[in-house]
């Protein structure tokens, strides 16, 4: 697969991210993008819905001729059912609506991994290890409204990008409390995978088990709340969730890390652990990313 190349001169393309809880727009037109317009999923009853009321506030919408959209989801011969929203988006509907002579429909993690090699040092945050090796694997992983997983492998020719849904494998515990929460988690959900903890909805979910293994009669909480309370202190509970979250986040990230022999990087994206950066340096993430066994090292 090559890499897709939206900014042909001449062409004004429509650009988005849809992700299970926001979207973004914006325009690419000469090399160079416009503004980014942000919109709560919840605020439109669907994706075209959400397209109109952009194309409306933009000038040069009667231009586009081409449109990449990455989404949160299962892209299915050019159409994608949202994960974790109702939303449909259907290349084909949006070629025959709007005119676009191109659309292309990319899971959101895998536009991400494109991107990997053009990050620029300052805009990372390195959480502990050696340095990258050239030319190997890299992969990406984000908790956010979901869990998102791809990679980007270079090659002689250019680079590979995989597209994943990882985030849907089977969790497994790491210590006798995480079995604990895990088993509890099993009783209400059946299978219990990795976004079922690493995610939004997954911070809550160990809120509530850890909750009730303390035997504690505690208000429901959103994982924004869950997230200050834990970070300033406030709430053992809450604390004790997000030590969990990003211990468990260090234990996936490595076994991603072994599993695509990613030694130029595993990169963490997603909504949530942008508010918590310091918080994840100091956690035991890079512990239990390192906790390999045998490969330690």
């Amino acid at each position: 697969m090559k890499a897709a190349s939206p900014g042909q001169a001449g062409r004004t393309v429509l650009l988005a991210d849809i992700g299970g809880t926001n979207a973004r727009f914006a325009l690419l037109a000469g090399g160079a993008v416009g503004r980014i317009t942000h919109m709560a999923v919840r605020d439109h009853g669907s994706f075209r819905e959400a397209l109109d009321t952009y194309l409306g506030s933009v000038q040069e919408a009667g231009t586009i001729s081409a449109a990449f959209l990455a989404a949160a989801g299962v892209i299915d011969n050019g159409r994608c059912a949202l994960t974790n929203n109702s939303w449909v988006i259907d290349a084909e509907e949006l070629r025959a609506v709007y005119g676009f002579t191109t659309v292309r429909l990319l899971n959101d993690f895998e536009a991400l991994a494109w991107g990997l090699s053009y990050l620029p040092a300052d805009k990372l945050l390195p959480l502990g290890g050696g340095l990258p090796v050239a030319e190997a694997p890299l992969a990406a992983l984000g908790p956010g409204t979901g869990l998102g997983m791809a990679a980007c492998i270079p090659h002689a020719t250019g680079r590979l990008v995989l597209s994943s849904e990882g985030g849907h494998s089977t969790m497994a515990g790491s210590s006798s409390r995480e079995d604990a929460v895990i088993g509890l988690l099993r009783q209400r959900l059946g299978h219990v995978s990795v976004e079922h903890v690493l995610s939004g909805g997954g911070l809550e979910n160990l809120h509530q088990a850890l909750a009730a293994l303390d035997d504690l009669a505690l208000p429901g909480r959103r994982a924004a709340e869950i997230t200050q309370a834990g970070i300033e202190g406030t709430c053992p509970t809450s604390r004790a969730a997000i030590d969990m979250f990003c211990a468990m986040l260090g234990t996936v990230a490595g076994n991603l890390a072994l599993t695509l022999g990613a030694k130029g990087g595993i990169f963490i994206a997603g909504g949530i652990l942008r508010h918590m950066p310091e918080y994840l340096a100091r956690s035991q993430f890079r512990a239990r990313f390192e906790d390999k066994g045998r490969l330690r090292e």
